[in-house]
């Protein structure tokens, strides 16, 4: 059965850290380029960071550059972010996305469910 399943989220106070995991199932994870998305209250869903295949290249969006870390274990089908000094604007939903571009079918994407990250003393 195909599936990502996050984890991690919870509550933090400013400043502090927390580990989101994803875990797949079901498809090869392997050759799929994975990202961490966000969304928060009120606002659009937003790319935060990506690594891709091979996980030798790896992009941050300008917000938590420095903060956040991306990483992937291909053996264990598992993708990690690594938040550190979070801050009440990091406060929101993280969504795991799994994403390869297949002829004839263009750009495939799996998603998990979210996982809640509140920021807050």
């Amino acid at each position: 059965q195909l599936q990502l399943v996050e984890s991690g989220g919870g509550l933090v106070q400013p400043g502090g850290s927390l580990r989101l995991s994803c875990a797949a199932t079901g498809f090869d994870f392997s050759l799929y380029e994975m990202k961490w998305y966000r969304q928060r209250p009120g606002k659009e869903r937003e790319l935060v960071a990506r690594i891709k295949s091979g996980g030798g290249i790896r992009a941050y969006v300008p917000s938590v550059k420095g903060r956040f870390t991306i990483d992937r274990d291909d053996a264990k089908k598992t993708v990690s972010l690594q938040m550190d000094r979070l801050n009440t604007e990091d406060t929101a939903v993280y969504y795991c996305n799994a994403n390869r571009y297949q002829e004839p079918i263009g750009d495939v994407d799996y998603w998990g469910q979210g996982t809640q990250v509140t920021v807050s003393s």
